[in-house]
């Protein structure tokens, strides 16, 4: 909670991959949010209303997971919310003609996000979900130690930039 608050004001990109990991997180513990407060919360060292706090945010991501039947899969409507004002930001962006280095940009990270929408379940989802998509697959592959390939680094560097460019321009 106390970092997701943080990454939202900071970066968008990094608050949804964070995000990402909490509905994971939440997902690997069974939606018990008893044991995520047993078992995880105390990882953080905080203090008995910290410690309220963290467990009321898990409690409530949990209720609205199962609410929305997000339990298996999927983004709970607050997160899907920041993705759709990530898109929003983006689609203005493209469609202002004096945006001449995000369209370059974005013109360098197209065939990237091509490539991710044409795998899988990502044809259903707009461009700002497969590159948020796109780096939680690779945070998710450095946490489990895996090396990246370099045909992935180099897609991943212009979906970086473009990302990085969208909120540089406009903190949202």
């Amino acid at each position: 909670m106390f970092i997701a608050q943080k990454l939202r004001s900071q970066s968008l990109s990094a608050y949804l991959i964070y995000m990402y990991q909490v509905e994971d997180l939440i997902r690997a513990y069974g939606l018990d949010t008893d044991r995520i407060a047993a078992d995880y919360l105390p990882r953080f060292g905080y203090d008995e209303k910290q410690m309220a706090e963290a467990k009321e945010w898990y409690e409530s991501l949990a209720r609205m997971m199962k609410e929305e039947g997000k339990e298996q899969t999927g983004h709970v409507q607050v997160v899907q919310n920041t993705l759709d004002l990530l898109e929003d930001h983006h689609q203005e962006r493209l469609a202002d003609s004096d945006e001449h280095d995000y369209r370059a940009a974005y013109y360098k990270a197209l065939p990237h996000i091509v490539a991710l929408r044409t795998q899988g379940n990502n044809k259903a989802k707009h461009e700002m979900e497969n590159c948020i998509d796109a780096l939680y697959g690779a945070t998710l592959l450095r946490m489990q130690g895996k090396e990246l390939s370099a045909s992935t680094q180099a897609a991943l560097k212009p979906i970086s930039e473009l990302l990085r460019l969208d909120e540089e321009a406009n903190k949202l």
